[in-house]
C-alpha cells in the first residue's frame, strides 16, 4: 500500500477504508510528535518555479535524450513541471545553436535552462545566461564498449537463455511492458548478470539517457556507500553539515543513517506528504529542483519538525543533504567533485552514459535530476544484486546492500514498511516478489532487484504514459515471475 509518496509512485492509491485509516493514523502520529519550530515556505512565484522545471525538462529531453521538442513538451517531465501548468508559457524558444531553452510566461517573465555538456542542462536564475561554475568534461578510463563484453561494454556473449526460463512467457512480459499507451521507452532484464530480454521504442537505443527522476536517490546511496567504503564517512556518525555545528543546534543529532532512511525529521514539505496543505506555499521538495538557488545550502537551513529516526517522510532534503556530504567529502580530500562518480563508481561497473545534472552552483541534484540509459541502470542494479562487489572488487561496504533493503525503523513505526535507505522494498510492488527492492522514479521509472531469482528489471518511459504503465506493470512483473523460476 503506497501513501503519501508522490514520487516515484505518481499514482493515487485506491481510497479504501484501510487507506483512509492509515492516512488518518499517519497524520495523527506526526502531529503528536511534531516539534514547535517555525516553517517559512520557499520564496518566489510558484508559476515561475513550475516554468523553471519545464525549461530544464525540455532542455534535457531535447539536448540530452534527443527527443522532438513538441513531443517532449507534451509527454515528459510532469514531476517538476505539471502538465496542467504549462499553458502559462506563451512562447517557447528552443535555441539549437546555443543549446538553451527560453520560456516566456503570460506575464512576460522569461525562464531558461542551458545545456552545458556532460552535466546536461542547468536551470538559470532569472536574467542569467550561464551557471555560476565552470563545467568540465567527464573523463572515463573504460575501453571501447563496441569491442568489450557486457557488462563492462556492450557486446553480449553468445549464450543461450537458460533452459529453465520460459522464453515464450518472457517474450509476453516484454510485450506487456510496451502496451500501447504505456509509452515505455526502454526495457531490460538481466538474469545472473546476463541480459535475457531487451527492447527499445523507436528512436531510443542502449545508449540513450532517459528521464529517470528519483532513481537518482538510490545512486546517491551508492556514492555515499563508496565514501563509507573508502573510510571518508561512517554510516552511524552524526552528519557533519557545516550549518548544524552550533552547540545548541538540535540538528547535530541527525545521523547519516537517518537521512539515508528518509527520517531526518527536517521540516521540508512534499506535495505527497500525508495531510499536505497546498495553501501553505510552494513545496520545498520541488523548490530544490526549481529554485535556482544553492540547493545544498537551502536544504541545510530547514528546521527540525520531528526528532530524527521517529517519523518517515519521502522528502528531497534528505538526499540533497547526502549529496552535500558527498561534495564535502570528495573536495575535502582534494578530489574533483564532478569527476568522482565516474572515477570511483561508474568505471568499476561499466557505466558510461549517466547524465547527472546540477543547480546553478554546480551541486549535483541526485534527488532526481538525472538521465540514464536502461543498460546503465541494469549495471548499477547488478552491483547491488552482487552485494556491492564488481569484478572482484568490493565497491560498497560489506553489509551495505542489506542495510539499504531493510525497512527503515521510522517507516515501520509509521505503519508503512515499504522503504529502506533510498530504496523501495517489496511491499511497494503490485505483485508478490518477496525480498525484492529497487530504485523508483516519477513517471514509472523502475530498476528492481529480485535476489530470489537473480533478476534485475529496468523499465524507463515517458511521463505521459504513467497511467497506462501502472496497469501494464502488474502484468509485466507477473509474467516475469512466471517465466523465471526461483533459484534452486
Amino acid at each position: 500500500m503506497v501513501l503519501g509518496c508522490s514520487e516515484p509512485a505518481d499514482e493515487a492509491p485506491p481510497q479504501t477504508a484501510a487507506v483512509a485509516k492509515l492516512k488518518e493514523t499517519l497524520i495523527e502520529r506526526a502531529n503528536r510528535l511534531e516539534l514547535d519550530t517555525e516553517y517559512v515556505p520557499p520564496p518566489g512565484d510558484p508559476m515561475e518555479h513550475h516554468t523553471v522545471g519545464f525549461a530544464r525538462t525540455l532542455c534535457s529531453a531535447v539536448f540530452v535524450t534527443g527527443l522532438d521538442a513538441d513531443f517532449a513538451a507534451k509527454s515528459v517531465g510532469y514531476h517538476t513541471a505539471p502538465y496542467e501548468f504549462r499553458d502559462v508559457v506563451v512562447n517557447r524558444d528552443v535555441d539549437y545553436v546555443n543549446r538553451v531553452v527560453h520560456l516566456t510566461l503570460n506575464n512576460g517573465v522569461v525562464r531558461s535552462a542551458k545545456h552545458i555538456g556532460d552535466l546536461g542542462c542547468v536551470p538559470l536564475p532569472k536574467g542569467a545566461t550561464d551557471p555560476y561554475f565552470e563545467p568540465l568534461d567527464i573523463v572515463s578510463v573504460l575501453p571501447d564498449p563496441a569491442t568489450t563484453l557486457w557488462p563492462m561494454g556492450d557486446v553480449l556473449a553468445d549464450e543461450p537463455i537458460p533452459t529453465d526460463i520460459d522464453s515464450e512467457i518472457l517474450a509476453q512480459a516484454v510485450e506487456a511492458a510496451f502496451e500501447l499507451g504505456a509509452m515505455t521507452a526502454a526495457f531490460v532484464i538481466t538474469h545472473k548478470g546476463q541480459i535475457i530480454a531487451e527492447r527499445y521504442a523507436d528512436g531510443i537505443d542502449m545508449h540513450t539517457p532517459l528521464e529517470s527522476w528519483s532513481m537518482g536517490k538510490s545512486l546517491s546511496a551508492a556514492l555515499m556507500g563508496v565514501l563509507i567504503q573508502q573510510e571518508v564517512y561512517d554510516l552511524w556518525q552524526a552528519a557533519p553539515i557545516p550549518e548544524w555545528q552550533d552547540e545548541d543546534d538540535p540538528r547535530r543529532a541527525i545521523r547519516i543513517v537517518d537521512m539515508l532512511r528518509m527520517s531526518s525529521g527536517l521540516r521540508c514539505r512534499n506535495d505527497g506528504d500525508p495531510g499536505y496543505d497546498p495553501d501553505a506555499g510552494y513545496p520545498d521538495h520541488l523548490y530544490l529542483y526549481t529554485g535556482t538557488v544553492n540547493s545544498f545550502e537551502y536544504a541545510a537551513t530547514r528546521p527540525q519538525q520531528w526528532e530524527p529516526n521517529t517519523v518517515g517522510r519521502y522528502r528531497n532534503c534528505d538526499p540533497v543533504l547526502i549529496n552535500y556530504l558527498i561534495r564535502l567529502g570528495v573536495e575535502g580530500r582534494g578530489d574533483v567533485y564532478h569527476q568522482f562518480p565516474q572515477q570511483h563508481l561508474f568505471d568499476k561497473i561499466g557505466v558510461r552514459n549517466f547524465v547527472f545534472q546540477t543547480d546553478p552552483y554546480g551541486n549535483i541534484l541526485l534527488q532526481g535530476s538525472i538521465l540514464g540509459p536502461a543498460r546503465d541502470w541494469a549495471r548499477l542494479g547488478n552491483l547491488f544484486l552482487n552485494d556491492g562487489v564488481a569484478n572482484g572488487e568490493r565497491v560498497l561496504p560489506e553489509g551495505f546492500v542489506k542495510f539499504v533493503n531493510t525497512v527503515a525503523p521510522a517507516w515501520a513505526a509509521d505503519g508503512r514498511p515499504i522503504y529502506g535507505a533510498f530504496f523501495w522494498l517489496d511491499g511497494r510492488y503490485p505483485v508478490d516478489m518477496p525480498g525484492a527492492y529497487g530504485m523508483g522514479g516519477a513517471g514509472g521509472q523502475n530498476t528492481i532487484m529480485v535476489p530470489s531469482r537473480d533478476l534485475v528489471i529496468v523499465r524507463l518511459g515517458h511521463h505521459e504514459g504513467g497511467p497506462v504503465w501502472r496497469k501494464a506493470q502488474r502484468r509485466t512483473l507477473a509474467l516475469i515471475m512466471e517465466a523465471v523460476p526461483p533459484n534452486g
